[in-house]
């Protein structure tokens, strides 16, 4: 078995995590049959406080004080009957005992807990994301952090500083890895990767990359699966001036030590006229980044495979820093594209660019493309090498893509629709044509538009960072903005390098 452990920091990443987990527990079945999702990767066995068996994400959630809203550490699975005499053995004094006034659950989980119908969710329903949160966490997921509290106007969790230090801090307190992340870790049979979720322009993205470096110390073999997601809401002008700082010191500090990183725009800022997004709602962005998400990284959670790292890697393993994009596909004329002997070509053309948006003046070069297609076969014609589905050596398809001078391109297929879940804003995507499912061609590609925003990065730094942190840091972006020029001429139009 290759498990995939993943880690959680902070309100925005909890929003777009929770989808995918609600996503995942979709695709359970309870018959005979095999299903096509692999849930054991993502998945851990266990035993309730009854005895009975459970099934519960292999994750670890941090979120401030308040951010979990209506979730409790305890649920139905591992409920503990709290010791009221423990604290009297402790103390013989007068006790005075304050407690915050509890938030109301809201009648989306009541109506879980009560197995009624669930009444449709709007935005003005959602203030956690746990008020749409449809598994149960093994307790030890839940890591609330005091030090700080949601949304406080006088110790605002914003600067890159502020999580550096929280880390430092706990750390050295408790050992965070060894608290929080290795029981999940030693339950594995192989270890396969660690997905995070992350902030990369506030103050969780200082926290994720010291825990990043922690993590590569312990665990320097295993693939890192970073999912960067920046604020695309406009904000004062001082206040962007610091989310750009974070953002470049997130893709200075943890893309290196990625085997995937993806930097995600919540949200873009051009959307297609079919779809239906309040961009003020952070439960409906979410949604949609996750259809994204959840999709190009389905593969690895799909049986019939088993290349989708030997994918992410390219032809040389030096590209890391991946564009998210995808279509929502209304007909045939927006699957993936193929050339006339059945092989797969690399797409230029998504409706949704969650990584950088807008147009580019020039034709950028690809380095390496990652596509997923998922819903109505996108072509009759049989796999050829170029489709990851189809059997042979991945080396060998390698060597015949750069003989040809071509792009590295990897093409996978399920028939397994993308849900349309309760917990899912209702309207977001047009009504599909024929069963329950929405059908993604979705994409994760390398190219040379990284060097180019990479050195809009590097200007910002270049003028906004103390002169003390300076040098290194322009330093640092420069040499990975380098390796997305290798082989490609900025005064070229034309992909003929």
């Amino acid at each position: 078995m290759h498990e995939i452990v993943s880690l959680q920091f902070g309100q925005r990443a909890n929003y777009l995590a929770t989808h995918f987990w609600n996503l995942q527990e979709s695709y359970f079945t309870y018959n005979e049959e095999e299903p096509p999702v692999d849930h054991d990767i993502h998945f851990r066995q266990g035993v309730g406080a009854d005895g009975s068996e459970t099934y519960t994400p292999r994750t670890v959630i941090y979120d401030l004080k308040g951010g979990f809203g209506t979730l409790r550490k305890y649920n139905a699975l591992y409920e503990l009957t709290e010791d009221s005499t423990a604290a009297q053995s402790l103390w013989d004094g007068q006790e005075v005992v304050r407690k915050q006034p509890q938030i109301p659950q809201s009648d989306y989980q009541k109506s879980l807990d009560a197995g009624t119908p669930a009444p449709r969710l709007t935005s003005e329903a959602v203030r956690y994301w746990s008020d749409y949160n449809r598994v149960f966490y093994h307790p030890k997921s839940i890591v609330q952090l005091n030090e700080y509290e949601l949304n406080s106007q006088i110790m605002p969790f914003e600067d890159w500083d502020a999580g550096e230090e929280l880390f430092s801090e706990l750390d050295k307190d408790h050992d965070l890895l060894d608290r929080d992340l290795r029981p999940f870790v030693e339950e594995c049979d192989q270890l396969r990767a660690l997905q995070l979720f992350l902030g990369s322009d506030d103050a969780w993205s200082g926290f994720a990359a010291r825990y990043v470096d922690r993590l590569r110390d312990e665990y320097g073999k295993t693939s890192l699966w970073s999912w960067a997601i920046e604020d695309g809401t406009r904000v004062q002008r001082h206040r962007q001036i610091k989310k750009d700082v974070n953002k470049a010191r997130s893709l200075c500090s943890i893309s290196p030590q990625c085997n995937l990183y993806v930097p995600i725009m919540d949200l873009p800022s051009q959307l297609p006229g079919y779809l239906n997004v309040d961009r003020h709602s952070e439960w409906q962005t979410s949604a949609l980044i996750s259809s994204a998400v959840e999709t190009v990284t389905l593969p690895s959670r799909l049986r019939p495979y088993q290349h989708f790292e030997a994918s992410l890697a390219g032809d040389d393993g030096t590209h890391n820093i991946f564009e998210l994009q995808s279509t929502i596909v209304q007909d045939a004329s927006q699957h993936r594209s193929v050339n006339e002997d059945g092989s797969s070509e690399v797409e230029r053309k998504f409706d949704i660019d969650f990584t950088y948006g807008g147009e580019d003046s020039k034709t950028p070069h690809i380095f390496n493309q990652i596509q997923v297609t998922r819903g109505t076969e996108p072509s009759s014609q049989t796999a050829s090498v170029d489709d990851a589905s189809a059997p042979g050596d991945i080396g060998h398809q390698r060597k015949l893509r750069l003989y040809h001078s071509k792009p590295m391109l990897h093409s996978y297929h399920t028939p397994l629709h993308f849900p349309r879940l309760d917990s899912f804003p209702h309207a977001m995507f047009p009504t599909p044509k024929t069963g329950s499912g929405v059908d993604i061609f979705a994409a994760l590609t390398t190219s040379s538009r990284t060097a180019e925003r990479i050195r809009t990065i590097e200007a910002t730094a270049a003028r906004m960072v103390s002169v003390d942190e300076r040098e290194a840091l322009v330093n640092g972006l420069g040499e990975i903005r380098e390796t997305y020029e290798t082989g490609w001429s900025s005064g070229s139009d034309s992909d003929d390098d």
